[in-house]
């Protein structure tokens, strides 16, 4: 054995022993000590730079719903809608997908009624064929459905479906079909099961084929794809199909995490072209109560039989088939 006096301390080693001096073991106190705030520092402001992100998000979120997607309408009382969020209850949504361009006041081309169920997590998507023969609610006409906006507006088109299928509608929301186009961009381009295939003749890009199967689409081709009526065997109801495939790879794809980098781009679509009595707080609990409902969608289209009245084309549906979905949305 063998001692040494290191700073008036001795320590003493065996046979095959290292020798370690108590100033280089503070040494090494000192780098863990200064190695660990390092890592606490940086993971500080990682979590502040996180927070600071959301919240730019959500401000801007709260700024565009508030300033130029919030409308409010006269037919729906939003209160209803407010307590069934709250609740949990099941919400019904009329979604118009609208044609409007310069100098028009624009048609309703897609209207479908979502039926979201938070207590089994499931959405069901109604579509009503734009052709289908209504009375228009505050007009005194039987027309087509398309046209009630046309002629009354998001009001005229709530009431008319109320009335249609003697329901009750919590919300609304109108689309611009024109910012289809943006929106399909702006979640980075959606994936449809496409059932027939097809060239363009001219909505997308004239020559251009829509393979069957499995397809990617971007923004101009999604609004191609959904325009198309012509070259589809089940003319007006193969479109609405489409435009089913659409929604959902729309709100699919919103939902995925890589979405998040581009909510300023959404956000400036969403601005231009949608329109809806939610306000951000009703979206903000639809978010926290109802967002498992995209799992399980389930898609119905109402039937009926096609029938020419004073020269114009109009889908009859009968009297058992609006009971149907009356049911399958009230039950």
């Amino acid at each position: 054995m063998h001692a040494f006096l290191i700073k008036e301390q001795y320590v003493t080693i065996g046979r095959g022993a290292f020798v370690v001096s108590e100033s280089r073991l503070n040494n090494k106190k000192t780098k863990k000590r200064k190695g660990l705030k390092i890592v606490l520092i940086i993971f500080i402001l990682l979590i502040l730079g996180i927070a600071g992100f959301l919240f730019s998000i959500w401000w801007d979120a709260k700024q565009t719903v508030e300033g130029e997607i919030h409308q409010g309408i006269d037919s729906i009382d939003t209160a209803v809608g407010k307590d069934k969020i709250k609740n949990k209850e099941r919400l019904n949504v009329l979604l118009l997908g609208v044609d409007e361009r310069e100098n028009d006041s624009g048609r309703s081309d897609a209207l479908m009624v979502l039926s979201i169920n938070p207590s089994d997590d499931s959405i069901q998507i109604i579509s009503i064929p734009r052709d289908t023969r209504v009375d228009l609610v505050g007009n005194g006409t039987t027309e087509k459905v398309n046209h009630a906006y046309a002629k009354g507006g998001s009001n005229m088109a709530v009431d008319t479906v109320e009335n249609f299928l003697d329901i009750e509608l919590d919300y609304y929301v109108k689309v611009n079909m024109e910012g289809l186009e943006g929106l399909v961009d702006a979640v980075g381009g959606i994936t449809v099961q496409n059932e027939i295939s097809w060239v363009d003749s001219g909505y997308y890009k004239k020559g251009y084929r829509y393979e069957e199967g499995e397809i990617q689409l971007n923004g101009a081709q999604a609004l191609g794809y959904v325009r198309m009526r012509k070259q589809d065997p089940e003319g007006d109801f193969g479109r609405t199909k489409r435009q089913r495939k659409v929604i959902e790879g729309i709100i699919n794809q919103g939902a995925s995490i890589g979405s998040v980098t581009k909510i300023s781009e959404i956000l400036d679509v969403l601005g231009t072209n949608v329109e809806t009595n939610m306000d951000f707080a009703d979206m903000q609990n639809l978010f926290l109560n109802y967002r498992n409902t995209r799992k399980n969608i389930s898609n119905y289209m109402l039937e009926g039989t096609g029938q020419t009245i004073g020269g114009v084309y109009y889908l009859i549906v009968p009297e058992e088939e609006i009971n149907k979905v009356h049911d399958m949305i009230a039950n």
